[in-house]
């Protein structure tokens, strides 16, 4: 994601890493791209035994999900052991490409979209073409196009976000919104904000009250509040264009520059945790949810709330700064794919449409996470009505966008090193955006 969560941030090297060792490994990596088995099948007592193994990053909430869809489907279908592999996300994104090539990686995996993780996996063979699998179980109907495009490359791998499906999403999303603590702004009596001016005028209180208003981490490059202002600012469509590679929009023309600035204001306004620029992404998060800080950027799931947690943070999606449209950054958190070494990959495909059935999505939700694609009952509690209001909003107003990290394979690196040197006052926001230009241009050239 990366972007996306702790893991989503936390090792700025990964996208590099993952171009070398593709270019460096791969087979045929300027070749047409893979293609999937010529005859496919829905029928998995047939395949007779079978064990697979899947390798994924998901922690907490998000670990009890994927455990639970695992013994459901094992459930379903006695004859299929899946064999689950934990990795940190940094660690599992740089050596994903490597694991692919091994006759004993994984089956299955769950990779970063874009092009720094599933276009390298894809262009180096590395993963199976998923389109016939999506003919029999009909996702190009089932999931909407907003998602389905983020798994999507043409075979001549020039673009990202149409083509062929190399990867499938989950009946979960991942957004990047606002988190709050509610029993702090009910005990400073401030009102749960609605807009960008109420949140900031929320963060002047909860500062003049002697708290910290943004809970905040340096360390990992952190760039969960900078894509969440981002589309405050930008339109989905300069969004989506410029991640699937339209030349004609800039990283200005995306808000970035606008984003950059308030989060620059932030900090010179003492919003930010104190001594930000030496704590993890963890550290702050354990802080964050004991209370050291109001409110808090994040994606979905993230915080793994549990319990009396769930009552005592919501979640808020805010709409643009320049009206009432909701525009967010929203996926499924990770791409998963099918290694081109799978020797089941019926079975496999099963699987990946069993993560995007009802059943997948009534578990999410049942443990705090954001359920997707299904229509299902949600626990009434506080951060979940409002995940839930978001999710509604943004389909609404057809405002999903992609992760900006995923424009090109190093863009998470720019992002993250920007991050830092913006906030050290060693670069301005128009600078930021020149290099992020810079970064996109030289792919797209290459």
């Amino acid at each position: 994601m990366i972007s996306k969560k702790a893991r989503f941030i936390a090792v700025a090297t990964t996208g590099a890493l993952a171009v070398l060792a593709v270019t460096a490994c791969a087979p045929g990596g300027n070749a047409a791209g893979p293609v999937g088995p010529s005859k496919v099948s829905d029928d998995v007592a047939a395949a007779g035994d079978v064990t697979l193994k899947l390798s994924d990053f998901w922690g907490s909430a998000e670990q009890d999900w994927i455990v639970s869809l695992i013994g459901q489907f094992e459930k379903k279908y006695p004859n299929v052991t899946i064999k689950r592999t934990q990795e940190d996300w940094g660690q599992l994104t740089s050596t994903l490409n490597l694991q692919m090539q091994d006759d004993g990686g994984p089956d299955i995996a769950s990779a970063n979209n874009g092009w720094s993780s599933l276009g390298t996996l894809a262009k180096g063979h590395l993963v199976l073409n998923l389109d016939k699998y999506a003919d029999l179980y009909g996702w190009n109907e089932k999931v909407p196009t907003t998602i389905a495009r983020q798994n999507k490359f043409t075979t001549d791998f020039k673009t990202i976000g149409e083509g062929s499906w190399f990867a499938t999403p989950q009946a979960r999303a991942s957004l990047i919104g606002v988190y709050y603590n509610a029993d702090v702004l009910k005990k400073l009596d401030i009102a749960v904000p609605k807009t960008l001016a109420d949140l900031e005028k929320a963060a002047a209180e909860v500062k003049a009250a002697g708290q910290v208003p943004f809970s905040y981490s340096g360390v990992d490059g952190n760039t969960a509040a900078l894509l969440g202002l981002q589309s405050l600012y930008g339109s989905e469509k300069d969004i989506n264009d410029f991640v699937y590679g339209s030349k004609d929009v800039t990283a200005e023309d995306t808000g970035l520059t606008k984003a950059a600035t308030t989060l620059e204001k932030w900090k010179s306004n003492g919003w930010l945790t104190p001594n930000f620029q030496g704590i993890d992404y963890q550290t702050s998060l354990a802080d964050y949810l004991d209370g050291k800080g109001v409110f808090r950027f994040d994606y979905t799931g993230s915080l793994g709330l549990k319990g009396d947690q769930l009552n005592q943070f919501g979640y808020i999606q805010l709409p643009q700064a320049s009206g009432d449209k909701t525009v967010g950054v929203g996926a499924a958190p990770g791409a998963m794919v099918i290694s081109a070494k799978c020797k089941h990959p019926d079975v496999a495909a099963a699987f990946l449409n069993f993560l995007m059935s009802k059943q997948s999505s009534q578990t999410a939700a049942d443990l705090g996470l954001v359920p997707a694609l299904n229509e299902v009952e949600t626990p009434d509690k506080l951060s979940q009505r409002g995940e839930a209001a978001a999710t509604a909003k943004l389909d609404a107003d057809d405002g999903y966008v992609p992760y900006f990290d995923w424009s090109s394979p190093t863009m998470l690196d720019v992002l993250s090193q920007n991050t830092q040197l913006l906030l050290a006052g060693k670069t301005t926001p128009a600078d930021f955006s020149k290099a992020v230009d810079a970064d996109r241009t030289a792919f797209l050239a290459g």
